[in-house]
């Protein structure tokens, strides 16, 4: 750890060590709710419980602590008297304000897929790249999925699984090997990018928690390819597949 980051760290305990416990938890489940509201563009007037509710479909993190934040919401209605935050009746235990402070963390700096998971080294291939040269390339790479550009532009995501499916089909159509091999070029079985169910596209802003959301939400999905703006048309900065997301789960666990 550097000098820096030791100093910051000590920094923050010592603040940490001026509040209560009460008013550490009351400020996580404040910023909680603002993150939330302000996100999702929901009414602000909207109690905790069922902004939670309601958070569970838009937001992987909520998801997975529904159940907790939901009791939060209780135990601030609890440790405070009349809703009125100067007048504490309560301390929250230290386990449960550490844990809402990290649920909150999460939410408010959370961490990006690209400074984390995202696969940088991005390995890419041309339009007329043959079937010969993309398997031999997956197999010395063992990547799966290859974006595929025609000069600067993306066209499309080169896929294993696809590719083994394409040839099992030209194969039982009487084609040979040799000609699927020497003669397919890969931009003739694309897997396009756009209004695909396998692949999307993402700006450079994306976070772990959207990047897993993606993954839950669309089924079918193998790859988030990560641009500057989220534009097709803009160079690939990295790739997040499905095989990422145990690690995505890890990176939120210990954020």
């Amino acid at each position: 750890m550097t000098k820096k980051k030791v100093q910051e760290t000590s920094k923050q305990e010592n603040i940490n060590e001026e509040k209560t416990n009460a008013k550490r938890f009351i400020d996580a489940y404040n910023d909680i709710d603002y993150a939330l509201k302000v996100r999702y563009s929901i009414n602000r007037s909207m109690g905790f419980s069922d902004l939670i509710r309601k958070a569970v479909v838009l937001n992987y993190i909520i998801r997975k602590n529904e159940d907790n934040l939901i009791d939060y919401g209780r135990l601030r209605n609890a440790i405070v008297h009349n809703s009125n935050e100067d007048i504490v009746i309560a301390e929250p235990h230290m386990s449960v304000v550490e844990d809402i402070e990290r649920i909150a963390k999460l939410l408010t700096t959370p961490p990006k897929a690209l400074d984390t998971v995202a696969r940088r080294d991005v390995l890419t291939v041309s339009a007329d790249t043959s079937m010969y040269d993309i398997i031999t390339l997956m197999a010395t790479s063992k990547y799966s999925n290859l974006p595929v550009y025609d000069g600067e532009n993306l066209i499309g995501i080169a896929n294993g699984q696809k590719i083994l499916d394409s040839l099992g089909q030209f194969l039982l159509a009487g084609g040979k090997s040799e000609n699927f091999l020497n003669h397919v070029k890969i931009e003739d079985m694309l897997s396009v990018v756009e209004n695909s169910n396998y692949y999307t596209i993402a700006p450079a802003s994306i976070t772990v928690e959207e990047a897993l959301n993606e993954f839950h939400n669309k089924p079918k999905l193998l790859a988030i390819l990560i641009t500057k703006d989220g534009d097709i048309n803009q160079k690939t900065l990295g790739i997040v597949t499905g095989s990422d997301v145990v690690d995505m789960n890890k990176i939120l666990e210990l954020y």
